[in-house]
């Protein structure tokens, strides 16, 4: 089955399987990250890089997430971030390295913040 030919059927039956998170669960989330002071997610750490500069985003002359940022329009790039904010928070507990998925979710809402700060300055 693909999502083009999906039945109400074959929707009931995936909302059953994985029920949407909570808003409320993911703001609360959202909030701790806001609330981190920069320092204290700036501490090193072994698994950091794979959150703040992985390797395997950093070949050539241009990092990945600049090159996505310049090919979109600043709506549709905060649209990216938050997506990306949701996708980490949203799977943080299945993958088996939570406190990395979380710190990813961090970053990109660290980055949509700038973002936003600057629009409204």
């Amino acid at each position: 089955m693909s999502i083009n030919n999906a039945t109400p059927a074959d929707w009931d039956r995936l909302r059953k399987q994985a029920p949407a998170v909570e808003p409320t669960k993911i703001d609360d989330l959202m909030k701790v990250y806001v609330e981190m002071s920069q320092a204290e997610l700036e501490k090193p750490d072994p698994e950091a890089d794979m959150v703040r500069r992985p390797s395997h985003y950093n070949t050539g002359n241009i990092e990945c997430i600049e090159a996505i940022e310049e090919s979109m329009s600043s709506v549709a790039f905060k649209g990216y971030l938050k997506g990306n904010c949701m996708k980490y928070l949203w799977r943080y507990d299945y993958k088996g390295k939570q406190v990395e998925d979380l710190e990813k979710a961090g970053w990109y809402l660290r980055r949509l913040t700038a973002v936003v700060t600057e629009e409204n300055s």
